[in-house]
């Protein structure tokens, strides 16, 4: 499988699925058609976010579709053993897929868009750090209370969501009001899929960002 990215973007997620799935894959960094976009939007908080810009940098494996929920249901598809998504045709949109998507939704599209735009204005971002971030990250940390993942076992939604989160910190949003939360986070963080991805992808943001210096 080739994987298309962009270092530390929400296309870490499908890195961690591939190295959750146990097989080869190569890796390229791939400029999505908005991405150009997307730095020049991005350009401040990329000097205290190793993390990239927020839109425009999503992975995708050839012949599907450019989604991140789509990336990574093809993902734990083809891996069936891995156990990320459920067998295709039994509860392929319920449990992992839905959790997907939440995280997509809820988290992605209402409290980080704002957050990693730097051409948003202030009263927006404070906006999506109290209305909509409060009352989701509250949800979040109930359904996490006394839970190791956010569906009974590690799926692609784990991958999904601690790449979103790895956005808080460098956004404003302190995840420890949230001890579940801030607790799964440290834990998945400690997962050796996790923790290489991660790394890996650090070294080559670390990399794009001496290069973008220099320019």
């Amino acid at each position: 499988m080739d994987l298309y990215f962009a270092p530390l973007a929400c296309s870490l997620s499908a890195r961690i699925a591939l190295y959750e799935g146990g097989r080869a894959s190569r890796f390229h960094p791939g400029r999505h058609p908005g991405e150009d976009a997307g730095r020049r939007r991005a350009a401040s908080f990329l000097t205290v976010n190793p993390l990239g810009p927020g839109a425009g940098a999503a992975p995708r494996r050839r012949r599907a579709p450019d989604r991140d929920p789509v990336v990574l249901q093809a993902i734990g598809d083809a891996y069936p053993g891995s156990g990320l998504v459920p067998p295709p045709g039994r509860g392929a949109l319920s449990g992992p897929a839905m959790a997907d998507t939440s995280v997509t939704s809820e988290l992605h599209k209402f409290v980080f868009i704002a957050l990693l735009d730097a051409q948003a204005p202030e009263g927006a971002k404070l906006y999506a750090r109290g209305k909509k971030a409060v009352p989701r990250f509250d949800y979040l940390d109930a359904h996490l209370a006394g839970s190791d993942f956010l569906t009974g076992r590690f799926s692609v939604a784990d991958a999904y969501l601690v790449t979103i989160l790895n956005w808080a910190a460098p956004s404003g949003i302190d995840l420890a009001r949230w001890p579940a939360v801030a607790a799964y986070f440290k834990r998945q963080h400690q997962r050796p899929s996790i923790a290489k991805a991660f790394a890996e992808e650090l070294v080559l943001y670390r990399e794009e960002q001496a290069r973008q210096k220099a320019a």
